[in-house]
C-alpha cells in the first residue's frame, strides 16, 4: 500500500476538543520526528495534494497530553467517499479535510483508508465490504442518505460503527450516526433565539418538499419545549413563480390589533433564488421586516440573502464563525483552494476518530461516541445521540446588506450551557 511520509509537529489548538471537561491537545515540548501514519492513496482520477507541515503556537497549559494507544495494531479508520462519479469533487474535498485532520490530530498508530463509494448505493455497499476486509475499526462516511441506508446493514452486522456525513435522520440509528447538519434542530435554534428577543409567535412558510416538511414536523413537535408557539403554517409549491395566494392565507388579521399579522417571526427554510423570490412576495403582500423578523436555516448561509432587501436583518443559525474561518484558512493554505461547506465534516469526523484512537485502550464503542459532554470541532460543539443523530450548538447570524453576515449570538461552549 502506498504511503505518504510526513513529519508531525505541533497540533493546532483549534483541534477537536472534549467539550465541558477537557480538550485534546498535541504533545508539549520540542518538535521531533515520529513514525508517520499510513494513508491509502486515493484513486488516480481524484488527485489529492499532500498538506504541508502545519505549525502553530502551543496549546493552553491546562490541556492534557494524550499518549498513543497501547494496542499492538494501529487503529484502522475507513473513509467512504464519492471519489469518482458526479460528486467526485466533493469527495476529494472531504478527503483533503480528512487528511488535514490526520496530520494535525493523529499519531503513528492511526491508519486512514479511503474507499470509493461512487456516490451510489451499490458503490457504498462494495466500499463497506472492502473496508471490513481491511479490519476497519470504524467507518467514516458515506456522504449521501441513499448510500448510508444501503451500506448500514453490513456495518451493523459486523459491529462496526458508521459515522456518516448525511443529514437524513432516518438513515441513522443502531450504530449508524448522521453527522450532517440536521435541518429541524437548526430551525428550533433560530426560533428559540427569536423567542429570547420577545418574538414567541412563530409563522412557518415552507416549500412543499422533503426539506420543508422535515423542518415543519420538527418544529411542530418541539417548539413548545422552548416556549415558542407555531401560530400559523403554510406550504408553497417549490416550483411556483407566484406565492401571493399562499401568503394571504398565512396572514391572520385581527381588527383589535391593527398591523398585527398574527406572528412575530416567520421562518422560511429555503435557499437561493427561490428564497429571494419568497421574500419579495412577502414584501409585496405588506409583511414589514420591521415588525416580523424573517428567520432561516443554514440554507441561507450561501444563498446571498443580503442581495434581497426584504431579507436584510433576518436571522439564521450557523456554526461559530471563528473556528470555521480558521479551518478554511488552513485548508486553503494546504490545498490551494477554498473548501466547500461540507468539507469541515470530513475534518471533524476524522479528528473524532483520532481522539478516540489515542485513548488507552482505544475505544470506538457506542458509549465513547455518544459521550454526553460531546466534542467541539470545526463547526462548534456536537454530540452524537443514542438515536444516531448529531446535536449541535449553533451561533446566530444577522443578514447584512453589504459584506459578511454578522454573528449576533455566540454558539454555546458546552451542552450544559446550551441556549
Amino acid at each position: 500500500m502506498p504511503r505518504f511520509f510526513y513529519r508531525l509537529v505541533r497540533v493546532l489548538a483549534l483541534g477537536l476538543l472534549v467539550a465541558g471537561c477537557s480538550h485534546v491537545a498535541p504533545d508539549n515540548g520540542s518538535a521531533k520526528p515520529i513514525n508517520p501514519p499510513v494513508v491509502a492513496a486515493p484513486p488516480p482520477a481524484v488527485p489529492v495534494p499532500a498538506p504541508p507541515v502545519v505549525q502553530s503556537s502551543p496549546p493552553p497549559p491546562s490541556a492534557p497530553v494524550l499518549t498513543p494507544s497501547s494496542s499492538n495494531r494501529p487503529a484502522t479508520v475507513a473513509v467512504l467517499l464519492p471519489l469518482s462519479g458526479p460528486s467526485a469533487q466533493l469527495g476529494a474535498a472531504l478527503l483533503n479535510a480528512a487528511q488535514l485532520a490526520l496530520f494535525e490530530m493523529a499519531d503513528n498508530a492511526f491508519n486512514l483508508l479511503p474507499f470509493d463509494s461512487k456516490g451510489t448505493a451499490d458503490g457504498a455497499v462494495a466500499a463497506v465490504q472492502q473496508a471490513l476486509t481491511q479490519h476497519a475499526d470504524i467507518i467514516i462516511g458515506p456522504v449521501f442518505s441513499v448510500e448510508t441506508k444501503a451500506a448500514a446493514s453490513l456495518a451493523r452486522q459486523a459491529g462496526v460503527a458508521m459515522v456518516s456525513f448525511t443529514a437524513d435522520s432516518t438513515a441513522a440509528g443502531n450504530g449508524v450516526y448522521a453527522l450532517g447538519f440536521l435541518p429541524g434542530p437548526q430551525a428550533l435554534r433560530v426560533a428559540d433565539y427569536a423567542r429570547s428577543q420577545n418574538r414567541p409567535r412563530l409563522g412557518i412558510l415552507a416549500p412543499s418538499n422533503d426539506y420543508g416538511r422535515t423542518v415543519v414536523d420538527y418544529l411542530s413537535n418541539n417548539a413548545t419545549q422552548v416556549g415558542v408557539t407555531v401560530a400559523t403554517l403554510q406550504y408553497y409549491d417549490a416550483n411556483a413563480a407566484d406565492i401571493s395566494v399562499v401568503v394571504k392565507r398565512l396572514i391572520k388579521v385581527d381588527a383589535h390589533r391593527p398591523g398585527d399579522v398574527g406572528f412575530d417571526a416567520l421562518i422560511i427554510p429555503d435557499e437561493g433564488q427561490r428564497l429571494r423570490t419568497v421574500a419579495n412576495s412577502l414584501a409585496q403582500m405588506g409583511i414589514d421586516p420591521a415588525h416580523v423578523k424573517l428567520l432561516g436555516t443554514m440554507l441561507w448561509e450561501e444563498s446571498r440573502p443580503g442581495s434581497e432587501p426584504g431579507l436584510v436583518g433576518g436571522w439564521y443559525p450557523a456554526p461559530p464563525e471563528s473556528t470555521h474561518s480558521d479551518f478554511e484558512t488552513r485548508y486553503t493554505k494546504a490545498f490551494g483552494a477554498r473548501p466547500p461547506r461540507l468539507a469541515s465534516l470530513g475534518y471533524d469526523a476524522t479528528a473524532l476518530a483520532a481522539v478516540l484512537a489515542r485513548r488507552s485502550p482505544r475505544d470506538f464503542s457506542a458509549s465513547a461516541l455518544t459521550s454526553p459532554t460531546g466534542f467541539a470541532g470545526i463547526d462548534g460543539i456536537f454530540r452524537l445521540r443514542s438515536d444516531g443523530t448529531a446535536e449541535r450548538g449553533y451561533a446566530i447570524r444577522e443578514v447584512q446588506n453589504a459584506g459578511a453576515d454578522k454573528e449576533i449570538a455566540p454558539a454555546p461552549a458546552s451542552f450544559q450551557a446550551a441556549y
